[in-house]
């Protein structure tokens, strides 16, 4: 995933220097835009990875500036550095107070801003992680993805996930090997929706057995046909032959009464996100919440599209 990078630089001398560094280090992962003060409300929109300000070069007060980004919700945790040639002591403590994470010192050292952004991304990407099991960014991340696009008017579509009989699944086989279902579902989804043709495509996962995706226009039909085509294929492999041959897995109930269910399955829900149809991702919820509802309403593995209704 790119990571990009608001650089606050009245002058967009640093973005310059910055681009020449990352180019030279042949780092394709970042991408740098500049932003004036007075457009600081763009930045703060589009929820970046990072942002870096050039004190040299604006004219507001460095902590005040800081503050009013710290105060900003959904930038609350956004990993702000800032680039000065005022190198007095008070004067950075004063900074760092405003709960910036870094004072770099000028004249830069191109090695060492350089492996500082790196660090300070990562360790922030790695933070936002709730899943250790799967490797995916969680709630926190997934909000920001959602807000993003909605704040930008952006068309796009959340595609949810989960699955179907997986408790059943983890009575009979155990926690561990349930994990391994998980671990599976995380592979699959992050495949194809990569696949697609858009290189802002978005995978997280809720936690247990719940996964979000955020991706563009495309054929989605197409898509959900593909992940439940090869779950479906591959998914047997995490059963004994037995069970794969009779299609389910027996359980006991509360009662002791033995129950037949079905082997694991895939539900997923589409909400497509036109431009003004939304106006929170609470309400994007709401209805990804209904479509989910009705897709688990099918046996097997299925998928359901909403479309905006005129």
């Amino acid at each position: 995933m790119i990571q990009e990078i608001y650089i606050i630089d009245n002058k967009e001398e640093l973005i310059g220097k910055l681009t020449n560094i990352f180019n030279t280090k042949k780092d394709k992962d970042y991408t740098f835009k500049s932003v004036n003060t007075a457009d600081l409300g763009i930045a703060l929109r589009n929820i970046p990875a990072m942002i870096i300000i050039d004190e040299d070069s604006i004219e507001m007060n460095i902590t005040e500036l800081c503050k009013t980004i710290r105060q900003d919700e959904n930038n609350s945790i956004t990993p702000i550095a800032v680039v000065s040639s005022n190198v007095d002591r008070e004067h950075r403590i004063e900074v760092l107070k405003t709960s910036i994470e870094y004072f770099i010192k000028k004249p830069i050292d191109d090695d060492y801003i350089y492996y500082t952004i790196k660090n300070i991304t990562s360790l922030m990407y790695i933070n936002r992680r709730v899943s250790p099991l799967t490797g995916l960014p969680g709630n926190v991340q997934i909000q920001a993805e959602m807000k993003k696009r909605l704040m930008n008017k952006e068309e796009f579509a959340i595609v949810y996930a989960d699955l179907d009989n997986f408790k059943a699944y983890n009575d009979v086989y155990g926690f561990a090997a349930g994990d391994e279902i998980i671990k599976f579902t995380s592979k699959v989804l992050s495949e194809h929706i990569h696949k697609i043709e858009n290189s802002d495509n978005f995978v997280g996962h809720i936690g247990g057995d719940d996964f979000v995706a955020i991706t563009g226009k495309t054929d989605y039909a197409k898509v959900c046909q593909d992940i439940i085509d090869q779950f479906d294929r591959e998914v047997t492999s995490f059963y004994v032959p037995d069970d794969v041959e009779r299609g389910y897995v027996e359980v006991a109930n509360r009662r002791g009464v033995i129950e037949q269910f079905p082997l694991v399955s895939i539900s997923i829900a589409i909400v497509e996100v036109d431009k003004n149809r939304f106006k929170t991702t609470l309400e994007i919820g709401e209805v990804g919440a209904q479509v989910k509802h009705k897709a688990k309403t099918i046996l097997g593995s299925t998928y359901v599209i909403n479309q905006r209704k005129f």
